[in-house]
């Protein structure tokens, strides 16, 4: 049993991470990657950390993409919860299809079908560890400086 605790994991992903930096994040016809993409900008309007899109459409049939996003406490997590759902909203006509966790605001999972949005505490995003679970996934890092406001790296 102790054999499948998440501490025999490995902490960091060792896939390589895309430089999108100068070079557009998503192909026009792309959807679900501008899906994905704003889903990470509002996550970032409500101060997000560790902003990463995975695109997981190789490797896996779930989805195309996952976004991973950290927020620091409970009212964080439900805040760009609820901001992630009014953008996507307002700007792509999309309601996700499912919704859990809203209650609890630890970890919540938003599917809008090719795309699949994790909002986590910091403890929850440690333990469940899904960058290196997915790890084989090609990794998108978000940059949310201010210099590189929305900008992958």
């Amino acid at each position: 049993m102790s054999d499948y605790f998440p501490s025999n994991f490995p902490r960091q992903s060792i896939a390589v991470t895309n430089n999108l930096v100068g070079s557009p994040l998503v192909d026009a016809n792309d959807v679900s990657g501008k899906i994905a993409l704003k889903v990470a900008e509002a996550a970032s309007d409500r101060k997000a950390g560790d902003i990463l899109l995975l695109k997981v459409s190789d490797v896996c049939y779930l989805a195309d993409y996952f976004v991973v996003v950290t927020g620091y406490s409970r009212v964080q997590v439900r805040a760009i919860a609820e901001a992630i759902e009014e953008k996507i909203k307002q700007e792509l006509q999309r309601r996700p299809l499912r919704v859990e966790g809203k209650s609890e605001a630890s970890w919540v999972a938003q599917d809008y079908g090719e795309v699949i949005v994790h909002i986590m505490l910091p403890k929850e995003r440690e333990f469940y560890n899904l960058e290196a679970f997915w790890g084989h996934a090609e990794r998108i890092e978000f940059s949310t400086s201010v210099d590189g406001e929305g900008q992958p790296t």
